[in-house]
Formats: C-alpha cells, structure tokens, sequence
C-alpha cells in the first residue's frame, strides 16, 4: 500500500515552503518516526517525520517550492529495498565477454622497400592562433539561488517597516564598568546555584522593561486608528543564525529571575541553532533588544519589528577616555541606539525611556532590589 507523503500546515498564514533538505534518499528503507525532510517557511524551518513504515519514493527534489498539503513523496508500506543491481544479476544473465578483435592478416608478400626513398617534405607549420575576442564573464564568476523564505520575509518585513512607520534613532552611551564588576562578583556563587552563566544581556532585558514601565508609550502600538498599550513585557531578542536574523521572544520578562531569563536564552540560542524554534516562539513581542556588538559593531541604527513601536541597539563594549568629576578616565563604554515610531512616541519620551535604561546599567543593583 501506497501512503503519500504531503507539506503538513505549519501555521494559518504560511501557505508555501521550501522543502530545503531531503534526509533519507530515493528508493531508501524508512521508519515510522524517521526525519525525511525539512521545510522552510518565512518564520521557521520544520523537521517533518514518516508516519509509516516502508520504502521511500521522492517525488520532488529539494530546493523546490512546495504548497502546504502537496504530496511530496509517497512510503510503499512493506515493501523492501530493491537489491543492488550488482548483486541480483547471476553469473548465467551476465553478457558473455566480446571475442578479442583479430588483427588483420598480414600480407604474404610484403614489397620490398626501395634501396633510396626520396626525402618526404617538411609540413608546413600550423598558422598561429587568431586572437581570443573579448567575451562577458563566465557564468563561474558568480552564482545565483532562490532567497529563501525567511529570507524573502525579512526583506519584505523591514522595507514595509521604513514605508509603513516614522522611523527615528536617538543615541546614548553608558558605562558598563558596574555591570562587568558585578558580574564578575557574582558569576561563581550564580553558576553554582543556578547551573547557568550570567550575562550582560539579562541586564538589560531587565533594564528595558524598567524603562517601559516608565515609558509606557513606548509598550504601545498603533491598529488603525487606534493606540493599544500592552499590559505585559514579552521582550524579542534578535538571534542571528546561518539562514537569517531571527526573534525569539522571552515572556514575562517582568516576573522572571535572571536565572529564568538566562535559561530561556540559552534553550533559544541552542534551539536556534538546530533549526528548531517555532513559530509560536516568534510571536507576541512587545519590543525588541538586538546587540549588534557581539559582532563588532560600535554603532548603528536598529530597524523596527513591525508592529512594534520601539528596539533598542547594543553594541560593542570599548574602551575610552571619559570625564568623571572633572577627570578624564578610561572605562568600559558602550552606544546604546533606540528607534522607535515617532508617529506613537514622542523625542522626549524616548530619550527618557533611553537615559532610564543607561541609569539602570550604570547602577545595577537597583535591578536586582527591585528600586
């Protein structure tokens, strides 16, 4: 019996994917449970598992669209694998060797070789090469693919975002020398009590929702002719991954520990990497944190997560020549960038929401008492 194998539904508004890897081949023995394909959607890539057992027909090959539903390949339940070809031909059906090719018979009689030949004539050298003509670069200077669909859907995202909102960037830095010294103070007592690294990022998610209590403009968003302001704190984190920037999103930021918050990145970030975060995972933020330093940048200007009024930007911890009390010392510092839709939030509402944040890395112990 023949069972199709089809592109299940991955969420309501996903109707197409890209079935991007085939993990068992044409022809091969599967089981009921097995990973034969993974699907890429615009927001999450899908392992999709037999659901019988048998032999495996592949109808389309990967790197092709398919439409949720379309029936991708089909499991012959109790079949076998078909023997190697080698194998099943005996020696009786193998084709008997071709007869050796005779060599012609020689002649009885050669004639005999004149006792003088006349010198044969030189040949004439081969005419030189004519000029190559110049011709358009070879196809092997570059390639081309499809974009895939996350990647097609973070192009649409941030255009539509720059079209559909008024987008403005406010700057300021702050000094990490606290958070770095508190961090380090603490890093061996909180591993061994939480099995977890503490890092610099669940400071600042606990900093930003600070900030959007304090600012809750900022925790808004415009649908319609309407302002809706968000009651909770489920912050996004821009992962970067091999196939896209991605954003999970940490709930309750505002009722978890560092050690929960520190927990649920990590389990993000590992998920992230094996391809397995979901689509639920992706929904629901009220404001995004993407730090851009772990890659080097010192400054940029972060795009909006539609439909969100507000992301703010870290960026690289550097070294520089500050002025403290009339001295000028070097200390860890850092540009912190927020933009925010200027068409919900006002300049000075956002340069509050962003001296908060930088007040609450600056002394981060009003984050750990609750102050």
């Amino acid at each position: 019996m023949s069972i199709e194998v089809k592109v299940p539904a991955v969420g309501e508004s996903i109707t197409t994917g890209l079935l991007s890897v085939w993990h068992k081949k044409d022809g091969e023995a599967v089981a009921s449970g097995d990973i034969l394909f993974t699907l890429e959607t615009d927001k999450v890539s899908t392992e999709v598992n037999a659901t019988e057992s048998g032999i495996l027909k592949i109808l389309v090959p990967e790197g092709e669209e398919v439409k949720i539903g379309q029936a991708v390949a089909s499991i012959e339940a109790g079949g076998a694998a078909p023997a190697p070809k080698a194998a099943t031909a005996s020696a009786k059906e193998a084709p008997a060797p071709a007869p050796a090719a005779s060599a012609p018979a020689a002649p009885k009689e050669a004639p005999a070789a004149p006792k003088e030949t006349a010198p044969e004539p030189a040949p004439e050298p081969a005419p030189a090469p004519a000029p190559a003509a110049v011709s358009a670069p070879s196809d092997s200077r570059v390639t081309r693919k499809k974009l895939s669909p996350l990647r097609r859907k973070i192009a649409t995202q941030l255009v539509a975002a720059q079209h559909n909102a008024a987008i403005l960037t406010t700057f300021n830095e702050c000094d990490m020398s606290a958070v770095i010294q508190l961090r380090k103070t603490m890093q061996e007592d909180f591993q061994k009590k939480h099995g977890i690294k503490l890092g610099f990022m669940s400071f600042f998610i606990k900093a930003a929702v600070d900030a959007l209590k304090a600012v809750p403009s900022i925790n808004s968003r415009l649908d319609g002719e309407e302002l809706v302001t968000n009651q909770y704190y489920d912050l996004g984190v821009a992962v970067g991954t091999e196939k896209g920037l991605i954003v999970p999103v940490v709930r309750n930021c505002d009722q978890k520990s560092f050690a929960d918050i520190e927990r649920d990145l990590a389990e993000y970030a590992t998920r992230a990497r094996e391809g397995k975060i979901g689509l639920d995972d992706l929904q629901g933020g009220v404001f995004t944190i993407s730090n851009g330093g772990v890659y080097g940048s010192l400054m940029s200007t972060p795009i909006l997560n539609p439909p969100q009024s507000g992301i703010l930007g870290m960026h690289k911890t550097q070294d520089r020549p500050v002025a403290v009390n009339g001295q000028v010392v070097i200390r860890p510092m850092m540009y912190l960038a927020l933009s925010y839709d200027h068409r919900v939030v006002d300049g000075k509402e956002a340069v509050t929401f962003l001296v908060r944040v930088k007040e609450c890395i600056e002394n981060p112990m009003r984050l750990l008492l609750g102050t």
